[in-house]
């Protein structure tokens, strides 16, 4: 313990500057994806019949290897953040996707009935009624893409885009199991703190009549 301890001190500057690299990646890419997964899944509960196809696609980008799709991209967007980004963005549609979609037509349809009688929109019944009560499958899904993303951005490294995978990849290199871990344990720690603050998210903008 003591090695890895002096490893920490001796690279904490590296270590700072990777993991507020990491930091970006993985937040960066999370807003992203819920900006795209979101509406998408919306779009997606009302036309039932075109739903399988998107979340097959996103599917299908889940089942490729998540190394081999950072170098599918480099010849497209070549080496650094975007390209980065743009592999984390596709591996966290899938949870965000399928968790929308599956959220909202969970929903009880004697409740839409219900404000479809009292005379409520579409919209109305979308965002009072749908929504909230998908709420928990949705917040879900985006702790489980969170989590995700966190993990896969140490592959950010091999295309030149920084991270704590940076700090691993460099332990690896040198036989340094004190660098490996100083480079994992603050990737781990970040995962479960997201999960956390998700968590506490998911708790507080759940309405009362759910949580009970």
């Amino acid at each position: 313990m003591q090695v890895f301890f002096d490893t920490v001190i001796t690279r904490q500057d590296l270590i700072i500057q990777r993991a507020i690299e990491h930091l970006y990646l993985s937040f960066a890419a999370i807003l992203i994806a819920v900006a795209i997964s979101l509406p998408l899944g919306i779009y997606i509960s009302k036309r039932k019949k075109v739903a399988e196809y998107y979340i097959g696609v996103t599917a299908v980008f889940q089942t490729i290897p998540s190394l081999a799709l950072f170098g599918f991209l480099v010849p497209f967007l070549g080496i650094g953040t975007i390209t980065a980004l743009v592999a984390l963005i596709i591996y966290a549609l899938l949870p965000i996707l399928r968790n929308t979609y599956t959220g909202i037509n969970s929903v009880d349809e004697g409740i839409v009935e219900a404000g479809e009688g009292m005379g409520m929109t579409s919209r109305q019944i979308l965002w009072k009624i749908q929504l909230p009560l998908a709420l928990p499958f949705i917040m879900a899904g985006i702790r489980t893409a969170t989590v995700l993303t966190v993990g896969v951005a140490t592959l950010a490294t091999f295309v030149g885009a920084g991270g704590l995978g940076d700090v691993i990849w460099r332990g690896l290199q040198s036989w340094n199991n004190s660098l490996v871990l100083a480079g994992a344990i603050p990737v781990a720690l970040m995962a479960l703190f997201f999960d956390f603050v998700l968590k506490l998210v998911e708790k507080k903008v759940t309405p009362k009549g759910i949580k009970s």
